[in-house]
């Protein structure tokens, strides 16, 4: 504990509008230690989310001064605050090991106006009782790459952790090298991740996991707390809640690169953007984590990883299922195989949206499968091909073509494919206008190109930070198709040396 820390007096409802209501510290001593964040020596606001701030009913216009600067970095509590690190397990790479938060603190538990409740974490406030050898503290590039990823998933529409301010510390981090430091504001439902309930298994106390349990269903689904098998249905809504997210993921081209079991949240949202990427060239074997040697969280893995992860998951439930263990194991696994069904249709649902489909057909995953298979022959982007489908899309051209097919005449497979899908779209009932507002949006035109996340965090390098915040600003409107973003569609230019993404710890 620092007790060099202060708390703030004057911040209270009626100045910036924090509102805590600490529950997780109401659960046992053994999911968290107590812990403040270290102070840093120069702090300052590089990156703040003022429409985010307004959302938690925070006062954004008192959240731009010295005091906001001293709470975002850590040197000073807002009122009520109740700073903890929180414990929990991960299968890494499929090797399970015993983690924790090793440079992250949880301010507490914020309720806005309306009553939802969200955690306020920083993100490298320094050592922990969990740090292991780790330094505690985080470089400003992983933590703006987090801020970029994060708020650009969310414009997508996509469940997820979201940033609400970067600051700088003034002080330097070593990793290759010596890096800039930064904290990063993270706000989540929550931070109960598959790998905090592991951690609880691991103390071998039942009613540990029932503790947790029961104060998931209170937090996250309180409509299933009467159900006849409250954690059969914690089960069940949690791999729903997988099925679709990973679904939404692959729909966009997103890939995680690290989805260990302590990186997938009870609730639903993506978290933890460490080596994550977006695809340029569709190829479902795709991978840019530098630590992911072997493929194991690659594109088109990342579904029976997910079925992989809720497997770790429903383990350490089963006492809970029902009291004759082998019971529980045949429900269970039930349970479970049902994701790749649930998946399936959620992915599919959305695949049709970007095709335009506006009914269900037989041939519908044929016709799907047979354009993916397409691109990755011919090394097609994956975002700007869907979007290109829209392209001179009109009831007047339908019975031609809504592309320039000479330009893919050595593409002979996706012609052909091309021609069935406009016969596919010319015989629906529904009007041409309405398949192409659909596909218009669900396919972005913009994504956080790998190459246009790079160069922005170069530019800080220097202190511009210009760079970042034009991209942000393309990235909130992704379905928006104007002159400001003809820049940020075109994928990077090829290179001899693979594109790979880092940790950053």
């Amino acid at each position: 504990m620092n007790d060099s820390i202060k708390v703030s007096k004057e911040d209270s409802l009626t100045s910036s509008g924090w509102n805590f209501d600490n529950s997780y510290t109401r659960l046992a001593k053994t999911f968290f230690v107590k812990q403040k964040p270290t102070p840093v020596k120069a702090p300052q606001i590089v990156l703040f989310n003022q429409a985010l701030a307004i959302s938690l009913g925070l006062k954004a216009e008192t959240l731009l001064g010295d005091e906001a600067c001293a709470i975002f970095s850590g040197n000073k509590l807002p009122l009520g605050a109740e700073p903890i690190a929180q414990a929990y397990a991960g299968h890494q790479f499929g090797h399970l090991n015993m983690l924790g938060d090793g440079r992250a603190v949880l301010l507490g538990e914020h309720i806005t106006p309306e009553g939802n409740r969200y955690d306020i974490q920083l993100k490298g406030a320094g050592v922990t009782a969990y740090s292991r050898r780790g330094d505690g503290r985080a470089a400003l590039g992983p933590m703006l790459r987090e801020y970029i990823i994060s708020e650009a998933i969310h414009a997508l529409g996509i469940p997820t952790t979201r940033s609400l301010a970067v600051v700088s510390t003034g002080e330097l981090v070593y990793r290759e090298g010596a890096l800039p430091g930064a904290i990063l504001t993270r706000i989540a439902a929550s931070h109960i991740r598959v790998g905090t309930f592991q951690f609880a298994v691991s103390n071998d106390d039942p009613e540990l996991v029932k503790s947790l349990a029961d104060y998931t269903l209170d937090r996250h689904f309180p409509n299933l707390v009467n159900d006849e098998n409250k954690y059969l249905s914690l089960l069940n809504v949690v791999i729903d809640n997988q099925a679709k997210l990973i679904a939404q993921w692959m729909q966009v081209g997103f890939i995680h690169g690290v989805m260990n079991t302590d990186n997938m949240s009870i609730c639903g949202e993506s978290i933890d953007f460490g080596p994550c990427a977006f695809l340029d060239n569709y190829d479902p074997a795709t991978v840019f984590s530098s630590i992911d040697q072997q493929g194991r969280y690659a594109f088109g893995n990342q579904p029976p990883i997910a079925q992989w992860n809720l497997t770790r998951f429903a383990e350490t439930l089963l006492p809970l299922i029902h009291h004759d263990i082998e019971e529980s194991i045949r429900i269970a696994e039930t349970a479970l195989k049902a994701f790749a069904d649930k998946y399936q249709h959620n992915w599919l649902t959305g695949m049709r949206a970007k095709l335009g489909l506006l009914a269900e057909e037989p041939d519908d995953l044929e016709l799907v499968e047979e354009l993916l298979n397409s691109m990755k022959k011919y090394r097609m982007d994956y975002t700007n091909t869907f979007r290109d489908l829209t392209s001179n899309l009109t009831s007047g051209s339908i019975s031609n073509s809504s592309l320039n097919m000479e330009e893919y005449s050595d593409r002979p497979d996706f012609v052909t494919w091309h021609h069935r899908w406009i016969n596919k779209l010319s015989r629906q009932t529904e009007s041409i206008e309405i398949a192409k507002t659909l596909m218009l949006k669900t396919n972005p035109v913009v994504i956080p190109r790998n190459h246009q996340v790079e160069a922005a965090l170069s530019a800080t390098e220097t202190g511009d930070f210009t760079v970042v915040e034009k991209l942000l600003a393309v990235l909130s409107q992704p379905y928006i198709e104007d002159a400001s973003n003809i820049s940020y569609r075109s994928p990077s230019l090829p290179s001899a040396v693979p594109y790979k993404t880092f940790c950053g710890t």
